[in-house]
């Protein structure tokens, strides 16, 4: 059933004329004459966009929406259209306006949703699409501007190329008159769906136009007798209310067939009729005046009214044989229950003056409209047309959650309260004592449920416990919680660090007898801003003692004064000397010569870390770090296998070690990462990386080729700075 478009029945220069003839308030109206003279010499040359703006209008006055979805759905085809653009339109018109312009842009999104199922899906599409849900469950009302948007683009391409009109069809008849269906607004589904069927099955959709035809003045006729007869048996009741005919729609009929393999003859509803009363109680004593007077077919009885359909939808449906044995379907259902299902939700839509007038809270609508965008994707997902990746990316992986004031907030699944204060602001997670789930204390390790609103309890000082860091507690699910808390007690312990970082250095430099005055130079060298900074590493052992003194030593040579030599002193003497051999590993071995040594792969040690010696059987001497957990074990073992070594000069031979890093797995984390590898002249051998989807985390072991440990110190310093990484480490 199409309804007549005033918009193609004017020109630019009888604006005032359309205005007057719609059926809306004085705020509606000036709302649109305002918008009319910002934008109205961009319509000079787009006839196309002026009909399109107008008719878009026309559709959504009649669905009761407010001035400001009304100058959005007349400003959108301009957008369409490159003649003006979303900043044209934060800069000259309301808050309001531009956030449902952008959210109708943002359904652009929806695209991705007809993908085949062997469609590859970008990172891009899926945040589009997660964008584009947030922006539904926030303002249902860019949803409606997007349906009627949808069906003046349909209504355009009637007289365009067959296959210009078969892909506008399919789009409408797999996404969105199944969303406007899910939303319940009956007066765009059934348009929506009869223009794609006579797009889709233009012959068929002619016969069963034409037997409609054909039977419709004899229809009529014995309309009008049976809807007189109700009438007066419910005035005779008390009963207020009005019956009349209810249209029939082509694709309603076409799909009834084809579900119950029927003929156009077999159809019960050709001839419907509606009863729509003032009370719950009166939709029942008017069934009671159907069945008394006419016997009725219990296999085509439903009570939507008790029972309601999943989109909100309430009726009473009976088919009775009435006179002439002739079958009539007889709707029953109270005045709101019928702006409900033509209108959706819109018709509970509450942004007028005052919202005093809204039955139920904002909160409570966007709960009930999420539950509706969801289930649409479950009926999207059943008719083949979305894949399986987008499906579980964007919905399965994700939770939506409420604050309080009614905000939509997007974690992983199995997120926390925590991870919801933390999401929030760093102080409200750090201050959070407690939350309540719609009014109900949970733990902190409850996992939350989308659609749930949470409310976070806070004290006035920071007390955040470490065990929230404790993986196998469950406190926080997030690595963004997890890096936040982290942070806190890396400031909190600060001055501890401080003061044992100093007191090691100190220490250290007394027994080499190094006395410096400044540590200019090593924070330089270290990447750090000041000394605290130097001190603070050290004490929590993100910087290594001995690669600071062995560059102090360094500095501390290059001070001292040349010593003029004695000339005697550059004759040799035939003093003994400890026999020292050095192998081509860099390696000198004391007390004995010519043996074979091999770096230990267990710790993979590197010219400046502290070393020591194993003798093996058969491969010679194996060279480990001091720190390594396999030589202390052979030690205790075999303690007189231990052999002194050292490094040799210094020379330009690479040796191999490995460095873990671990992240939130992002996208371009991989390309970072290799990028400073590159920038610091280090060669990569070989990357290895674990990414665990649950915690969004990402471990990568990166062994690379260096020549010196203060050089793979340096890269772990210049790595653990990238966005995201929380901890970088050499194995």
């Amino acid at each position: 059933m199409v309804s007549v478009r005033k918009s193609h029945q004017m020109s630019a220069t009888n604006f005032e004329q359309w205005l007057t003839s719609l059926d809306i308030n004085v705020d509606k109206k000036q709302a649109l004459e305002s918008a009319w003279q910002q934008v109205h010499h961009f319509f000079d040359e787009q006839v196309q966009c002026q009909e399109k703006s107008l008719e878009m209008v026309e559709i959504l006055s009649g669905l009761n929406l407010d001035k400001d979805s009304l100058a959005a759905a007349f400003l959108i085809p301009l957008q369409q259209y490159d003649c003006i653009s979303l900043e044209f339109i934060e800069e000259h018109f309301s808050k309001q306006v531009h956030s449902l312009c952008k959210g109708v842009i943002q359904m652009e999104a929806i695209k991705a949703l007809q993908q085949n199922a062997s469609a590859k899906v970008s990172a891009n599409q899926i945040d589009n699409v997660r964008r584009m849900l947030l922006a539904m469950v926030e303002d249902v009302r860019a949803v409606v501007i997007k349906l009627a948007e949808r069906l003046c683009h349909l209504r355009m391409v009637k007289n365009s190329d067959e296959e210009t009109r078969v892909l506008a069809a399919k789009e409408t008849s797999n996404i969105y008159a199944p969303l406007a269906n899910r939303l319940g607004i009956g007066q765009l589904k059934w348009e929506l769906e009869d223009i794609s069927f006579r797009y889709l099955h233009p012959d068929v959709y002619k016969k069963i136009a034409k037997l409609l035809d054909e039977k419709r003045l004899v229809r009529e006729r014995y309309m009008v007798d049976f809807v007189d007869f109700l009438d007066q048996e419910l005035k005779k009741l008390g009963i207020n209310g009005s019956v009349y005919g209810r249209p029939k729609h082509i694709y309603s009929i076409w799909k009834k067939m084809q579900q119950k393999s029927l003929d156009f003859e077999q159809l019960f509803d050709v001839r419907a009729v509606r009863i729509v009363v003032e009370k719950l109680q009166d939709c029942y004593s008017a069934l009671g005046i159907v069945h008394t007077n006419w016997n009725h077919l219990h296999n085509e009885f439903d009570d939507y009214v008790a029972t309601p359909k999943a989109n909100g939808y309430q009726s009473i449906h009976t088919v009775v044989i009435g006179p002439e044995g002739k079958s009539v379907e007889v709707q029953i259902r109270t005045q709101q229950m019928d702006d409900d299902a033509e209108l959706g939700v819109a018709a509970h839509w509450r942004y007028k003056e005052g919202s005093a007038s809204g039955k139920t809270s904002g909160f409570d609508e966007k709960i009930s409209w999420l539950r509706k965008i969801l289930q649409w994707q479950d009926d999207v997902s059943e008719s083949g047309e979305l894949i399986d990746e987008l499906r579980s990316q964007v919905f399965e992986d994700r939770i939506y959650v409420f604050t309080p004031n009614g905000d939509v907030v997007d974690l992983p699944a199995g997120a926390t309260p925590l991870d919801f204060a933390y999401y929030i602001h760093s102080n409200v997670g750090h201050c959070c004592i407690g939350a309540k789930v719609f009014g109900r204390i949970v733990p902190f390790t409850h996992q939350l449920q989308t659609g749930d609103q949470i409310e976070v309890l806070t004290s006035k000082t920071p007390n955040p416990s470490r065990d929230w860091l404790n993986p196998s507690l469950n406190y926080i699910h997030t690595p963004r919680a997890r890096a936040k808390v982290q942070h806190f007690f890396k400031l909190l312990d600060r001055d501890k660090h401080i003061a044992a970082g100093k007191e090691l250095l100190e220490n250290e430099l007394n027994k080499l007898q190094i006395s410096i005055v400044s540590l200019a130079e090593v924070t330089k060298r270290f990447n750090m801003f000041n000394d605290d900074d130097l001190y603070a590493a050290l004490g929590s052992g993100n910087a290594r003692l001995q690669q600071v003194v062995n560059f102090l030593h360094q500095q501390d040579d290059k001070l001292k004064p040349i010593e003029e030599i004695d000339p005697q002193s550059l004759v040799k003497q035939p003093t003994p000397q400890k026999k020292m051999s050095v192998d081509s590993n860099g390696i000198m071995v004391s007390g004995v010569g010519n043996l074979l040594t091999h770096m230990a792969k267990c710790c993979q040690p590197v010219p400046g870390d502290a070393i020591s010696g194993f003798i093996t059987q058969g491969r010679g001497i194996s060279v480990h770090r001091l720190d390594c957990e396999q030589l202390a074990n052979s030690l205790n073992q075999q303690p007189e296998r231990m052999v002194e070594v050292e490094w040799g000069v210094e020379s330009k031979q690479k040796y191999q070690a490995s460095v873990q890093i671990v992240s939130s797995d992002r996208q371009g984390l991989l390309r970072d990462i290799s990028t400073i590898i590159a920038n610091e002249r280090v060669s990569i051998v070989g990357i290895e990386s674990h990414s665990d989807d649950s915690k969004q985390t990402m471990v990568m072991t990166v062994k690379v080729e260096i020549t010196s440990s203060a050089m793979l110190s340096h890269l772990q310093l210049k790595l653990s700075q990238l966005d995201d990484v929380v901890e970088v480490k050499r194995l």
